[in-house]
C-alpha cells in the first residue's frame, strides 16, 4: 500500500514539475515576444519633423478615447531613388461609433504641395519633402489634422511576407508581371511575388484604384497571417522584419492604449472613394478633383473625427 501511494505521489510531483516548466517556458517566451515587440517599436519610432507635440497630451487623448487620424504611406524606395508615396491611405478612427473610415487618395491627384509652392501629383510631396511634406499636403487637401503616420517601405515589404511564410490571396483575374504568372482564383504568394502583385497597374481594368485595392488586401493578409497561431513562434522574427521596414510616430505606450481602447473600431471599416477625372496637363496625366467632391470628402472625415464643419 505504501509503495503504491509513494508512486502516485511521485507522478504528481513529476506532472507538477512538468507543468511548472511549461509555465516558466511560456512566460519566458511571452517575455521574449514582449521584448521583441518593444524593441521593434523603438526601431520604428520616428517623430514627425516640425510637428513635435506633447506626447503626454497626445497619449491622454487616447486614454480618453478621443478620435484620431492616421496617414499610411506605402513608399516605393529603391536603391538610388528617394521614392514616392505610391499608396496614401487616411484612417479616421472614432471609438464612440466604433468605426474607421478609410480613404485611399489616388497617387495622381493634383493638389497644392505645401512647402513647395506648386501644384503637382499628391504622391510627389513625399519625394520633395519626405513624411513631413506628405503630411502637410494631406492636411491641406483634406482640411483635417493628421495625428499620426505609418510609413511602409514596399521594397522591404517582401521580407515581412516571407517571415510569416507567405500569404494566400483571392486573385480576381489572371495577369503576368515580369514573367511571373498570377492565375485567377486562390493563390499563395512569396514576398517577391507579393511585391509584383501589388505593383501591377497597367493591366488592371480599374487602373490605380485596382492597384490600391490589391495593396490593401495584401496588407490585410499579412496582418491576418502574422496574428495566426501558426505564426506565434515566428513573432520575434516578424517584429524584426516590421521594425526594419516600418517607420511611425506612434510610441509603444500609444500603441498599447489603442489596443485597449479602440480595438472594437477595427471591426467596422468603411471605405471612402474620392472621385476624380483624368486629364493631361502639359503632357502629364493628373486626377482632377472638383471643389464639391473635395468638400464632400472633407465633411465625411470631419464628422468622423468630431470636428466642427464650417462652410
Amino acid at each position: 500500500m505504501r509503495r503504491r501511494k509513494r508512486r502516485r505521489l511521485n507522478w504528481r510531483n513529476i506532472i507538477g514539475l512538468l507543468l511548472f516548466i511549461i509555465l516558466i517556458a511560456g512566460g519566458i517566451y511571452g517575455f521574449t515576444v514582449y521584448q521583441s515587440f518593444n524593441k521593434a517599436v523603438a526601431t520604428m519610432h520616428e517623430p514627425l519633423e516640425g510637428k513635435q507635440q506633447n506626447k503626454e497630451i497626445q497619449q491622454e487623448a487616447l486614454t480618453k478615447k478621443e478620435p484620431f487620424s492616421v496617414l499610411m504611406l506605402g513608399v516605393d524606395e529603391r536603391e538610388g531613388d528617394s521614392g514616392r508615396s505610391d499608396t496614401m491611405i487616411v484612417l479616421a478612427v472614432n471609438p464612440t461609433n466604433q468605426s474607421i473610415k478609410m480613404l485611399s487618395i489616388p497617387r495622381d491627384t493634383r493638389t497644392e504641395i505645401v512647402g513647395k509652392g506648386t501644384e503637382d501629383k499628391i504622391n510627389h510631396a513625399y519625394a520633395f519633402g519626405g513624411v513631413s511634406m506628405a503630411v502637410d499636403t494631406t492636411e491641406k487637401f483634406l482640411d483635417i489634422p493628421i495625428d499620426y503616420y505609418v510609413k511602409i517601405n514596399m521594397e522591404g515589404f517582401k521580407d515581412i511576407v516571407d517571415t510569416v511564410g507567405g500569404i494566400d490571396m483571392e486573385n480576381e483575374f489572371a495577369f503576368t508581371v515580369d514573367g511571373v504568372e498570377f492565375p485567377a482564383g486562390k493563390i499563395h504568394l512569396s514576398g517577391e511575388e507579393a511585391l509584383l502583385y501589388i505593383r501591377m497597374r497597367y493591366d488592371d481594368p480599374n487602373g490605380d484604384f485596382g492597384r490600391q485595392e490589391r495593396q490593401r488586401q495584401v496588407i490585410q493578409a499579412v496582418i491576418k497571417e502574422g496574428a495566426s497561431l501558426s505564426s506565434l513562434s515566428k513573432a520575434p522574427e516578424i517584429f524584426q522584419a516590421i521594425g526594419s521596414n516600418v517607420k511611425t510616430n506612434f510610441t509603444f505606450e500609444e500603441m498599447m492604449e489603442i489596443q485597449k481602447n479602440y480595438k472594437e473600431a477595427g471591426r467596422n471599416i468603411e471605405q471612402l472613394t474620392l472621385q476624380s477625372e483624368g486629364k493631361m496637363i502639359d503632357e502629364i496625366y493628373y486626377g482632377l478633383v472638383t471643389i464639391a467632391e473635395q468638400m464632400r470628402i472633407q465633411d465625411e472625415l470631419k464628422s468622423q473625427l468630431e470636428i466642427d464643419i464650417e462652410h
